[in-house]
């Protein structure tokens, strides 16, 4: 028997696993959500896979994601993550991160956490089935973002990030996760 996903999904083992294990899963976890929405940010202009397959190095190179920690970064660790291979080596997109860390803490402190502020959109409800690039939701919490100083969080970024983190299921009806989430 086989398995049913998504049309989006390759052979490759890599999009597999994150199909099954990690997209469209609703998350409430704060640590997750900002290596998400720091992946998501990181992915504009490029394709998924190439993300995915460099989160790893991203992982070790950015602290495990570590907000905290990334809120800190100085010119020295811009640098050596400028020079770093294994990731996106975008000058905007790095500082943007550092930048975006420090606000991602700004919202915890104001709502308590991250995972509070973005469900706060949907009152904790999962949108099904959209298919689309951006919604008025994503441009919403994308406005909302802007104006709090994030940078890299257009409503198309946004969209996949909501995608990513199960507040958008859009697996498509002949996939087997379509109704897992609901």
């Amino acid at each position: 028997m086989t398995i049913k996903r998504c049309s989006w999904v390759t052979d490759d083992e890599i999009y597999i696993k994150y199909h099954d294990e990690e997209w469209g899963v609703p998350t409430h976890d704060d640590h997750k959500l900002f290596e998400m929405l720091i992946l998501e940010s990181f992915q504009a202009g490029l394709s998924w896979i190439t993300i995915l397959k460099k989160r790893e190095n991203f992982r070790k190179a950015f602290d495990n994601f570590d907000y905290v920690k990334i809120s800190e970064y100085n010119d020295n660790k811009v640098n050596e993550l400028r020079e770093n291979e294994g990731i996106i080596r975008h000058k905007g997109k790095i500082n943007a991160t550092i930048n975006n860390a420090k606000i991602f803490m700004k919202i915890q402190d104001e709502f308590g956490s991250f995972d509070s502020y973005i469900w706060e959109f949907t009152n904790g409800k999962i949108i099904k089935a959209e298919f689309k690039t951006e919604s008025e939701l994503s441009k919403t919490i994308s406005k909302d973002l802007k104006k709090r100083g994030m940078k890299f969080v257009g409503p198309t970024i946004i969209y996949s990030y909501l995608e990513s983190i199960g507040i958008i299921n859009n697996h498509q009806e002949n996939c087997f996760k379509f109704d897992k989430n609901d």
